[in-house]
């Protein structure tokens, strides 16, 4: 990919005068959207917004990359901006950033978007090369630059590849990784590595290229595995692994670690592979990093992980859990609820009632619990955990232990199976392959399904028990209270922890009643669709409180609203956090509220205004939110500051 077809001269920005990130994007934006590079900058801040809410583009070393991908892109660009001051961009290393590209990229241009960032992140390993970039002063100079730089790259890689030899068949994604073919003497010291981070983007090749070019000043033959967005690239081969002299794991996600067992494996984030390479490298040649062993999961997180919180590492098991049962969850959840319709009409009998029931409910539902259990052990023990988990999912729906049974059963059988880690980690070496294959599954099962059995089954199924029917006979002011607080939580962070916990719990009393209390989903729902619309009404009728962009931005989200897209509200809640978040807490938790003093039952998990047909009180659900709505929109509108009156 050449860079400077992408980078537009006219875009260009050489002096950049925003002194925030917020003012940066914007600054970004309006360039692209002055030379028609963009139809709508509103709809495409909120996509970058998006983006930099799941973990700022601000790379360190003074650059940042904020890019989106979506449909209201004209053309592909990459912005080039650079500010002579900085700007605060939370970055990673909580450096300013000075060097910006923007990257814009039309929804059907395949990856493109990856490719641009892996291949800017190449080129920008090289300090000196970033500092040329700011010493420039014409968008010629730019371009010219980057030509200069790209050509010198090419060279580089087609040099590499007639030195080491092509072998047949070798995949070939990296322009300068050093390939090992079979000719190289085994004696020779050879190091492998794989980068990774959470994104698969930058950070993976940007650890790749500071490997491989301090490998080459060292004269060091290294082989660099890059587990980016879309997969694992120059995959390292068992014999590469087997004459290695140490094994570099520069990664901040999980990765394939089974193959190294028995080597020295050096574990760092991925930031150490860009920032200290020579040191990575000089401690794999001497063999100087813990001997590893297969299944060892205590080994595979680095130091990092010691500073997590309990909380933190409990909430991200649990959401694997959650994120992997959501199809299950929405996809069945809503089969079963269309099947309601056929029942009305036909009765139990009608053949699209029991094709539905028996896909939805028989089918996708019946999963719901084991799924939930199998990968919040998964998470917890890696792989070995995910069978025990399963089972005991499934015994907990059988027995009636329900969702609190399913649980309990994920975190029991991740945590037995680390426990069996500890317990056989004396074994003689000749015995490490019985472990996954025999031992885990043998006892991993034993125990956790012996646990569940005799304690977990009786107790969560009696719990199970009185929390159902607890449920299903709450007075009217507890009913009420409760979905006050439903809904206020669905508000409170717009897709994170409270959120979900709300989510949760009506998923959970929703699965354990036998599909037919969807009291807690109205509260939830409802609570959901306040924000966006919400805003939407606010920067309707209060024109003079928002901006133009603002104004426009906010029509997308009644669509966003009325389908139960709570994050379309996250860009206005981050701009204003106290107004927006206390305004639509206040209407989400009052359209909780009401939906169960109405006693509104919706019979399906997500869908908003296309599932409300399917409640018993369809209309009374509808007043609720636009109740709720109403009152979060004029709470905002009266309390925001008039464009006129803002400093």
């Amino acid at each position: 990919m050449k860079i400077t077809d992408l980078l537009i001269k006219e875009t260009m920005i050489m002096d950049l005068q925003a002194q925030t990130k917020d003012a940066a994007i914007d600054e970004l934006i309006a360039s692209l959207y002055k030379h028609n590079r963009i139809s709508d900058p509103v709809l495409f801040k909120e996509k970058i917004l998006k983006r930099e809410a799941e973990a700022s583009t601000g790379i360190g070393g003074g650059i940042a990359m904020p890019h989106a991908k979506t449909n209201v892109v004209n053309e592909a660009t990459v912005v080039f901006a650079k500010s002579s001051k900085g700007v605060e961009f939370d970055s990673i290393d909580g450096e300013p950033a000075t060097i910006f590209f923007m990257i814009a990229v039309p929804e059907g241009a395949g990856n493109m978007h990856l490719r641009t960032l892996a291949t800017l992140s190449k080129l920008l390993i090289d300090s000196e090369f970033i500092d040329q970039l700011m010493n420039t002063r014409t968008p010629d100079e730019v371009t010219a630059l980057f030509d200069t730089k790209q050509a010198e790259g090419d060279e580089e890689a087609q040099s590499r590849s007639k030195e080491a030899g092509h072998s047949e068949g070798r995949e070939k994604t990296h322009p300068v990784a050093q390939e090992t073919s079979s000719e190289t003497a085994e004696s020779e010291a050879l190091v492998v590595a794989v980068t990774a981070c959470p994104t698969g983007i930058a950070h993976t090749y940007m650890a790749e290229d500071a490997l491989i070019k301090m490998a080459k000043e060292m004269g060091v033959t290294i082989r660099v595995e890059t587990n980016g967005s879309e997969g694992a690239k120059n995959v390292l081969t068992p014999d590469e692994i087997r004459r290695a002299s140490g094994v570099i794991v520069a990664a901040d996600k999980n990765v394939e670690m089974a193959r190294f067992d028995g080597k020295p494996v050096l574990i760092r984030p991925v930031s150490d592979g860009i920032r200290k390479p020579k040191e990575l490298i000089q401690k794999a040649l001497q063999g100087d990093a813990p001997i590893y062993h297969g299944g060892n999961k205590a080994a595979e997180e680095p130091e990092r992980e010691e500073k997590k919180s309990v909380g933190s590492k409990i909430y991200k098991d649990l959401m694997n859990g959650i994120s992997h049962m959501l199809p299950f969850v929405v996809g069945g959840g809503i089969l079963i609820a269309i099947s309601f319709l056929f029942e009305q009409v036909g009765g139990p009998d009608h053949p699209l009632y029991k094709l539905l029931m028996t896909i939805g409910g028989d089918g996708a539902f019946h999963f719901l619990i084991p799924i939930l259990a199998g990968f919040i052990a998964m998470s917890i023990g890696d792989r070995p955990a995910l069978m025990p988990g399963m089972v005991g999912g499934l015994m907990a729906v059988n027995s009636n232990a329900g969702f609190l049974g399913g649980l309990a059963a994920g975190f029991m059988a991740g945590y037995i199976v680390i426990g069996l880690r500890k317990l056989f980690a004396g074994l003689p070496k000749s015995l490490e392959g019985l472990k996954p294959i025999l031992l885990y599954p043998v006892f991993g099962l034993l125990i956790a399904g012996s646990i569940m059995y005799f304690i977990f089954d009786p107790v969560f199924s009696s719990i199970n028990t009185w929390l159902v029917s607890g449920l299903n006979n709450l007075g009217t002011a507890n009913a009420v209270l409760l979905g006050l607080v439903l809904g206020g939580m669905m508000a409170i962070d717009m897709g994170g922890p409270f959120n979900k916990a709300a989510y949760t719990f009506a998923i959970g009393v929703f699965a354990s009643s036998g599909n037919t209390n969807g009291l807690m989903m109205a509260a939830v729902m409802a609570g959901g669709m306040v924000p966006p619309l919400a805003i939407a009404l606010a920067s309707t009728f209060f024109k003079n409180k928002f901006t133009e962009d603002e104004r426009k931005s906010g029509l997308t989200n009644y669509v966003l609203g009325l389908s139960f897209i709570t994050e379309g509200a996250i860009p206005f809640a981050a701009a204003d956090p106290l107004r927006v978040l206390t305004s639509c807490i206040l209407g989400s938790a009052v359209a909780g509220g009401l939906t169960q003093l109405w006693k509104i039952n919706i019979p399906a998990p997500h869908g908003g205004i296309f599932v409300a047909a399917l409640a018993n009180h369809a209309l009374l659900f509808l007043l609720a939110v636009a109740i709720g709505s109403v009152i979060s929109a004029l709470v905002l509108g009266i309390w925001k500051k008039p464009m006129a009156d803002r400093a």
